[in-house]
């Protein structure tokens, strides 16, 4: 075993990501064209040149192709499509979702996924006609998704990017199901995906104001779990160490708030209180998954009718938005995903530690990792500490003198420039992927 005690950095970007190439006037720009289509209900027209979802959506897919052509057409633009029917679609309608796909240069089918969803809404969320601007909820995700774009598409990585603006949130999350179930017939491998859903506000309804937080969700046991996965957690631990909650403490421990001003607030729940989100289809079919959002929710400002009431202004504008905190959470997205994308997989990891004095933990060798660091947490503390325990090139440790039964342990693979993918945590269920869902 090649042993080494070492500190490493959370994080060794190997791309320079300048904090000026992301423009809050691009942003506002972006999203004043998109509150400009009137409404993008999901039932609105289909092929107004001018109004409603069509529009958006063929828009949007014009921006991927600006950023294609600036960058030597290295995006691969598609667009499916499914046809639904529900409880909020009373008729089949077509959802749509705008990606580009910027593919890696060594390991191509391993995927990080930025999205953002298009469809906006007003009080009555069956109201097709009435002006829905949607500036915040999701005008925001989809000019974060656009800038990443426009940033990233101008560099290469190991592993692909894949850039999404999604269709039928408000309706049933029917454009992240649609997109989880097109990575899932692509055979991706989705190290992760951020959903960036309400992300340019600074100011709540209650006049709380915080930009220098973001939220973090993600989910705790793992979604697609079964009673076995249960019991097994329940022998031996992993009800805190789903792959969607370790890269949401890997995203905590990506920002410095002193030279960014955004800290990551990490909230151990899948979604906001009785809501959901496009990760959650995600979730549901095993890959990691976290929703960004604001630090302060203003709800006079979303999901309703455009009005004034005793003085008091309802609706989801333009001028209720912060885009230099919106910058700063475009920021945090684009140097997550270029970290992501440079870094290997998390590994495969098992541990050994039942009734004996020492600890013993092994994975699986990983495409890319010239190195793995291996972490050791108290059952206790809610992140990994700053350091590892060590660093091997060797796919097994003994602990000696460890006992297991006080601690959670975890491996992360690092890549040749010193990228660190987010820690696999060895228990059952802490793998990354779909097929580690289940043990």
């Amino acid at each position: 075993m090649t042993r080494a005690l070492v500190a490493l950095p959370l994080l060794a970007l190997a791309v320079p990501l300048h904090a000026q190439e992301v423009s809050p006037q691009r942003l506002k720009a972006d999203v004043e064209t998109l509150v400009g289509f009137g409404t993008r209900h999901t039932m609105s027209s289909p092929t107004d040149p001018k109004r409603g979802i069509g529009a958006a959506r063929a828009w949007a897919k014009a921006q991927f192709a600006a950023s294609s052509a600036a960058c030597g057409q290295c995006l691969t633009i598609v667009t499916p499509e499914t046809t639904v029917t529900g409880e909020r679609v009373p008729t089949p309608t077509k959802i749509v979702d705008v990606v580009a796909i910027q593919r890696g240069t060594e390991r191509p089918n391993e995927v990080v996924i930025v999205a953002g969803h298009i469809d906006s809404r007003v009080s009555d969320v069956m109201n097709v006609t009435a002006d829905a601007p949607g500036a915040n909820d999701d005008g925001s995700g989809t000019a974060l998704v656009l800038e990443a774009a426009r940033v990233l598409s101008t560099r290469k990585f190991p592993t692909t990017i894949v850039y999404a603006v999604l269709s039928g949130e408000e309706q049933g999350l029917y454009g992240g199901k649609l997109l989880a179930d097109y990575a899932k017939a692509q055979g991706w491998t989705v190290k992760a995906m951020f959903n960036n859903d309400i992300v340019g506000n600074s100011r709540g309804s209650d006049g709380l104001v915080d930009d220098t937080h973001v939220r973090v969700f993600s989910e705790g046991p793992r979604g697609v779990g079964d009673a076995a996965l249960g019991r097994a957690q329940r022998a031996i631990g992993g009800e805190n160490d789903s792959p969607s909650r370790n890269l949401s403490r890997w995203l905590a421990g990506l920002t410095n708030p002193a030279k960014t001003g955004l800290a990551v607030r990490q909230v151990w729940r899948a979604d906001r209180m009785g809501r959901g989100g496009d990760h959650l289809p995600f979730e549901a079919l095993g890959y990691p998954a976290v929703r960004f959002s604001v630090a302060v929710e203003n709800y006079d400002r979303q999901h309703q009718d455009l009005r004034t009431e005793q003085g008091r202004p309802y609706g989801d504008t333009v001028d209720a938005m912060d885009f230099a905190y919106l910058a700063k959470v475009t920021r945090l997205n684009i140097a997550g995903l270029a970290a992501l994308a440079r870094a290997p997989m998390p590994p495969v990891a098992t541990v050994k530690a039942a009734v004996q004095t020492f600890t013993d933990i092994a994975w699986q060798p990983v495409a890319g990792a010239v190195r793995y660091a291996v972490w050791q947490r108290a059952t206790d503390a809610p992140g990994w500490p700053a350091k590892p325990v060590l660093t091997t090139s060797d796919t097994h440790v003994t602990l000696p003198g460890v006992r297991g039964d006080d601690w959670f342990f975890g491996v992360s693979a690092i890549a040749a420039d010193g990228s660190m993918s987010p820690v696999a945590s060895a228990v059952p269920g802490g793998g990354f992927g779909p097929q580690q869902a289940q043990h």
